[in-house]
């Protein structure tokens, strides 16, 4: 029997308590589409635990995983290799406290590689300070954006069409509970949107692919001076954290605010999560920045030691005066971030960036050869989008049935827009061989022919 501690005399008093009907008017924001109408058919009410695990032995090996065969998969989420130093190290007992550090004189350890991910963060985006994490790219960026309607007092955010869909849908669904408004240009895959002239004097803030969801690498220089002069901010969003190992730091063309998604650095793809969002500013905006920022110190026998320097979540200080309600930061996350970093260094991260470049280059190259491919994207790092002769969610299900990840359909994240539907997003990451590309290669010629 399955245990139910509720009555239904204790449902009613709790429904009537916060003044709604029924439980079902709970869920009256869920779209009805994302609502099952009936119990999943392919699932048994009641199995022992040897049953289940077996059934879901069999679901899992369903899936064609990025390991299995050439991936191409990118869209926000890259496949690198990944060191097996990280998962030692990860498990080292200095690190392996309490993932809230509220006692610091216990929690040495986090604080420290919380600091070092920090420092790690602004070297990288060329920014003054970062904080001690975020859930994920997209929150973060969300988070950028309350930001700056916080520091400029303005209510309304112009986001870029080369902008993740996912990250701007994040943004949007926070605008229409919190009363900001979001204006969005029509997608431009090869470029040529006049963001500047949908800023007015409501506006809070800019916001920014780096490179953008199609591939394209652009230098925001010149868009950062136009923002700055209508009194906003530009916010930056980095997807592939690893293309600042090569790509000139947003924070150097006059970024405001720097988020981006560190998946890539010592985090597995993991079917969605968990990742870690990285968020970076400059000094005279510290006191509006979300999360949390460890620091430097000394104690009283003057040896170095770490602390909380500011927490400024409604967790810590007076609800009405916090930045953010995040709860926490991704620390395990952050810690294999660190790790992975460190050990490659700045001359490996340098090469590692170079390699994926290099592999996307090629890659490029010898599918622009093809009859009934046209690559759109003219300056990528490692990723661009292809132009197919024929929808592109149809040919990847083809190539998957060669056991190949071919990449992501635009359409797929972006179904509202037929414009799109023929556009594909191929990634090269190092862990591509020319072995993969040919074999991606001999695939698409059969699949366009």
């Amino acid at each position: 029997m399955r245990y139910l501690p509720l009555t239904e005399a204790d449902r009613r008093e709790m429904l009537a308590k916060i003044g709604v009907p029924s439980v079902e008017s709970l869920y009256a924001d869920v779209p009805q589409k994302a609502l099952l109408k009936a119990p999943i058919a392919e699932l048994p009410h009641h199995q022992g635990e040897l049953a289940v695990e077996r059934l879901m032995q069999h679901f899992a090996s369903q899936n064609l995983g990025t390991a299995s065969c050439p991936s191409f998969l990118g869209a926000g989420a890259y496949r690198h290799h990944v060191p097996a130093t990280v998962d030692y190290v990860i498990q080292r007992g200095e690190f392996l406290t309490s993932y809230t550090p509220y006692q610091p004189e216990v929690t040495q350890g986090t604080l420290q590689y919380l600091f070092e991910f920090q420092s790690q963060v602004a070297l990288l985006t060329g920014m003054d300070v970062a904080n001690a994490s975020m859930y994920d790219g997209a929150t973060s960026t969300c988070e950028a954006v309350q930001m700056a309607n916080r520091i400029t007092r303005r209510k309304r955010a112009v986001i870029s069409g080369g902008l993740h869909p996912h990250y701007r849908e994040v943004i949007e669904t926070l605008a229409k509970y919190t009363g900001f408004q979001v204006v969005t240009p029509p997608p431009a895959p090869q470029g040529g949107e006049d963001l500047m002239a949908l800023v007015d004097k409501d506006t809070s803030c800019v916001v920014v692919q780096y490179p953008d969801f199609y591939g394209n690498v652009r230098d925001y220089t010149k868009l950062a001076a136009a923002v700055h002069a209508a009194g906003a901010l530009l916010v930056v969003a980095v997807t592939e954290i690893i293309s600042l190992g090569l790509l000139t730091p947003p924070g150097e063309m006059g970024a405001d605010i720097v988020t981006a998604e560190g998946q890539s650095l010592g985090n597995a793809l993991g079917y969605g999560g968990p990742y870690v969002g990285l968020f970076a500013t400059r000094d005279k905006y510290l006191r509006q920045m979300p999360g949390r920022l460890a620091g430097q110190t000394v104690d009283a026998e003057g040896r170095r030691g770490w602390v909380l320097t500011l927490s400024t979540r409604e967790q810590h200080i007076r609800r009405e005066k916090a930045t953010s309600n995040i709860c926490t930061n991704s620390g395990l996350c952050a810690l294999a971030f660190t790790i992975h970093l460190t050990l490659l260094g700045e001359a490996g991260l340098r090469q590692l960036a170079e390699l994926n470049h290099a592999t996307a280059s090629r890659l490029a190259d010898r599918l622009a050869a093809i009859k009934g491919i046209e690559v759109l994207t003219p300056a990528f790092f490692n990723e661009f989008t292809v132009k197919l002769a024929q929808p592109a969610a149809a040919a990847v299900e083809q190539l998957a049935k060669r056991r190949i990840l071919g990449g992501v359909p635009v359409s797929r994240l972006s179904p509202d827009k037929p414009e799109l539907e023929n556009l594909l997003l191929i990634a090269a990451t190092e862990t591509v061989t020319d072995e993969d590309i040919a074999t991606l290669e001999a695939a698409l010629k059969e699949v366009l022919s």
